[in-house]
């Protein structure tokens, strides 16, 4: 495969649209659509940078899980924390400021940072941290009016039984997945 130019389509307020233009293996020119969080000038730029962070987060031996409307598939589904990075911000303080506005949680212990994972890439060059925390406080709703989230802590056997009848995120259910079957994925010594 062989990129031989990129065309901004539409610029909007959170995603930008593009087409790139590529020669496929059997030498014929091929146009394939994509939508980015960042502005990108050259087949080089895709993918580039990071533009969030999803966040895994713990307290005694449960995990928290949001139930939130996500407009895009138009249903209340099981998802992680999570969020954009803001100009000059850390990870560490975006993974502050993100847990704290949808749930009104602190980070107690930050447990592991994974390397920016690609988030959707049969159509998105967007990839996000993935933070392992612990986390403690009190619920508080500090969502915006555009966002409609309920935040808990659910033991192993909650989940379990979640993952059976509940719409999940792909990343949340995996990580779901995981916790339910006993994995320690918390940072604890096994």
């Amino acid at each position: 495969m062989k990129f031989t130019g990129i065309k901004k389509i539409k610029d909007g307020k959170y995603l930008k649209n593009y087409e790139l233009i590529y020669i496929n293996k059997a030498g014929k020119e091929k146009k394939y659509e994509m939508v980015s969080r960042h502005e990108i000038n050259s087949p080089e730029e895709i993918g580039r940078a990071p533009s969030g962070v999803s966040i895994v987060a713990f307290h005694e031996d449960k995990l928290l899980l949001l139930r939130e409307f996500r407009m895009s598939v138009n249903k209340t589904i099981f998802n992680l924390c999570a969020g954009m990075i803001n100009p000059g911000e850390t990870i560490e303080t975006c993974i502050e400021r993100e847990l704290y506005e949808e749930t009104g949680l602190k980070v107690k212990r930050v447990i592991d940072i994974l390397p920016p994972s690609y988030a959707a890439v049969g159509i998105s060059d967007t990839s996000t941290y993935i933070a392992f925390v612990e986390a403690d406080g009190e619920f508080e709703d500090h969502t915006s009016d555009n966002e409609e989230i309920e935040a808990a802590f659910y033991t192993r056997e909650q989940v379990a039984d979640l993952l059976k009848t509940e719409v999940f995120s792909s990343r949340s259910q995996v990580i779901g997945y995981y916790f339910s079957r006993g994995l320690d994925i918390t940072g604890n010594e096994c």
